[in-house]
């Protein structure tokens, strides 16, 4: 599928890619261990140890590239499945010079699982995440048990999960899924991903505040936020902070 996004110029995506060799395929090891396919994705930036960032379906990189520009001491890592989405992005980032934002094209739960270890990033952005309203296609949204398994493992202690939709469906599956994690006791998902059950809350509610990139009126700013606000949209917005006593 093709978006037009270039409109018949050329993507030089060249500076905000993450090379395609920096994943190597699994090794087999990881049928026994699922560590043993970590990297770090701190490495792929030239200050590997400043804080790092990571979004969840970066699209064209408007967030990115927005508040990449006002946090320069921030690393921002965009995971973008859609092919044109994910080039439009790196070149924007390239026509920037943003040295501190990088563009990987994957699957994020995929990536997040398989690639990602514990506690290396301090926020994981999930905005206007595709809702797969079919009942079918439920086991496709982002927000279920095994992926915010996954998403507390990566993040460190204290770190957050923020998020906004525009989905009033999804929103309800969101909140269902939020009571169980800021429980007293977590999903059995996250002992599946850890081989142990941390005590207490895997999550605590924290307040939503907006990211400083982002225009009066708005909550971050994306490219669906703005269209979404000239349909007269509503928005839900929440905060999962990782409870820093169950790490």
């Amino acid at each position: 599928m093709s978006f037009g996004l270039s409109r018949g110029k050329q993507l030089d995506p060249a500076l905000g890619v993450v090379g395609i060799d920096a994943l190597e395929p699994l090794p087999d090891a990881v049928l026994g261990d699922r560590r043993a396919g970590y990297l770090d994705p701190r490495a792929w930036f030239a200050h590997p140890d400043r804080p790092l960032e990571i979004e969840i379906g970066s699209g064209k990189g408007t967030f990115l590239v927005q508040q990449g520009e006002r946090s320069p001491e921030t690393n921002y890592l965009g995971i973008e499945w859609a092919g044109e989405f994910w080039a439009y992005a790196a070149d924007r980032v390239r026509r920037r010079g943003l040295t501190n934002i990088r563009l990987l094209r994957t699957d994020a739960t995929e990536f997040l699982a398989w690639r990602c270890p514990d506690s290396v990033a301090r926020v994981v952005h999930l905005y206007f995440s595709d809702p797969w309203p079919k009942k079918k296609h439920h086991k496709k949204r982002v927000v279920r048990d095994e992926v915010l398994a996954q998403i507390w493992r990566v993040l460190m202690p204290g770190g957050e999960l923020r998020i906004v939709t525009d989905h009033d469906e999804y929103w309800s599956w969101m909140r269902a899924h939020f009571d169980r994690w800021t429980a007293l006791q977590p999903p059995e998902a996250l002992a599946s991903a850890l081989g142990e059950m941390p005590a207490g809350p895997a999550f605590v509610e924290a307040p939503f505040q907006t990211p400083d990139s982002a225009d009066a009126g708005e909550l971050v700013g994306t490219n669906f936020e703005r269209k979404f606000r000239v349909e007269g949209r509503s928005f839900h917005a929440e905060v999962l902070r990782k409870d820093a006593g169950s790490a």
